[in-house]
């Protein structure tokens, strides 16, 4: 495979000028517009506002507080990142993942 810059643009693959090697475009990524789906740990499509409760004790981070399973929160947000959940649960605002989860 050759290291040269100047490569024609095919609608499904790259060819170089040089040496006329051809490789494939790497695969388009996911449309950025589309809905994503957040799934709590038994398998519920979760939305913006809905109510969710603990299934699992989760000890806070940084605090010898611990937050107790059947813990609710009233409404949440749905957000980017690896917790998928922005809430308040006992008067604290935290960020959690969908699998420690359940809709209410």
């Amino acid at each position: 495979m050759c290291e040269m810059t100047e490569v024609l643009d095919h609608p499904e693959r790259w060819e170089c000028v040089t040496c006329g090697h051809e490789w494939e475009r790497a695969p388009k990524p996911e449309a950025a517009d589309a809905p994503r789906a957040v799934k709590d740990a038994h398998g519920n499509v979760l939305a913006d506002g809905d109510c969710v409760m603990l299934i699992k004790d989760l000890p806070l981070k940084g605090s010898s507080q611990v937050l107790k399973v059947g813990t609710k929160s009233k409404s949440i947000r749905l957000v980017d990142g690896d917790h998928e959940i922005s809430c308040k649960m006992d008067g604290i605002s935290i960020g959690l993942k969908a699998c420690f989860v359940k809709k209410a």
